[in-house]
């Protein structure tokens, strides 16, 4: 029976919460593997993002003092989605299905058993998806809203309400070291493998410690990954935009050398200042968006490692490492 389940946490600076996160999570693999949900080779791996806190300290002690804890050491701060890659091909190598979660446990662990019963029913992909954001505010639940909608309309494929909260299968996971662009959006990448996937719903908690490593400003930077690695209609519609200028253009044209030809030419400086703004904020406009498309080509032609893997700390019966 495939029942090898890895839960995989990427942390960065979770200190605060790292001991309380362990111990959530011990009672509930050890309830699943007494209820032989589970194989009791089943662990609980934590990714440190290179993090400046004593976060791998606390992993070390973890592991050393029940092997069920397993890390993963990155040589330094790759963000969110590399960690959270990174552990997922490291586990990979062992796991028949993994989990991913947030360290601070605001995604309910409560629902993990049915993830596994629903990879037992032939889904290769679970997404956790929100019931409701009443423990969000009202900026956030408006500009979630707003994100989901626009993905949509540029026609990237992303499960609304969905983070990070799914379960995976080795198969998917599989399926995933094949995409190889360095730009991560795995909410984007995901839906791509193609494989049978359902839904669990789940209510989100408070965070019980610690502050949040996604403020605004990387929420943004974040979103905008998302839209750049996956739409390029935003080129289309300045295109469009580009062709609509012109013909607006063509237009005052034609009514000035008839203004002209009339002779009612009046000066005025208004209009002309309106336009001269306009026109150089869409040229400025225009290449923002399509540096950051160049951007994007940048960093892929490189091929830079996505993550480096300084120390790994698990202890398998098949591997040890």
């Amino acid at each position: 029976m495939n029942d090898c389940l890895y839960l995989v946490i990427p942390c960065y600076n979770e200190q605060e919460v790292l001991h309380e996160t362990a111990k959530r999570l011990l009672k509930k693999i050890n309830s699943m593997i007494e209820q032989k949900l589970i194989s009791d080779d089943s662990k609980i791996l934590f990714v440190n993002d290179g993090s400046k806190d004593r976060t791998w300290d606390i992993i070390q002690e973890l592991h050393s003092q029940n092997p069920i804890f397993s890390g993963v050491n990155l040589s330094r701060n790759k963000g969110h989605q590399n960690a959270l890659l990174a552990g997922l091909m490291t586990a990979k190598e062992y796991a028949d299905m993994t989990i991913s979660l947030d360290a601070d446990l605001q995604d309910d662990i409560e629902v993990i058993d049915k993830f596994v019963e629903e990879y037992y029913s032939g889904s290769d992909v679970v997404y956790g998806v929100r019931c409701s954001r009443k423990t969000d505010t009202f900026f956030k639940r408006t500009t979630a809203l707003a994100f989901y909608k626009l993905m949509n309309m540029l026609g990237v494929d992303v499960m609304y309400n969905h983070a990070d909260y799914r379960l995976m299968s080795r198969r998917a996971l599989e399926g995933l070291s094949e995409f190889k662009e360095v730009n991560l959006f795995l909410r984007g990448i995901v839906p791509l493998i193609g494989y049978k996937f359902s839904i669990v719903e789940y209510e989100r908690h408070e965070r019980f410690a610690g502050e949040s490593k996604y403020p605004l400003k990387k929420m943004l930077a974040f979103a905008l990954d998302g839209i750049t690695s996956f739409s390029i209609k935003p080129i289309r519609i300045i295109t469009g935009l580009g062709f609509l200028i012109f013909f607006i253009s063509f237009i005052a044209l034609i009514y000035t050398l008839i203004v002209k030809v009339l002779g009612k030419t009046v000066t005025g400086w208004t209009s002309l200042t309106l336009s001269i703004w306009m026109l150089g904020g869409i040229q400025l406009l225009s290449l923002g968006v399509i540096g950051e498309y160049i951007g994007k080509i940048y960093n892929e032609t490189k091929h830079r490692p996505r993550f480096i893997i300084a120390d790994k700390l698990i202890s398998n019966d098949k591997k040890d490492i």
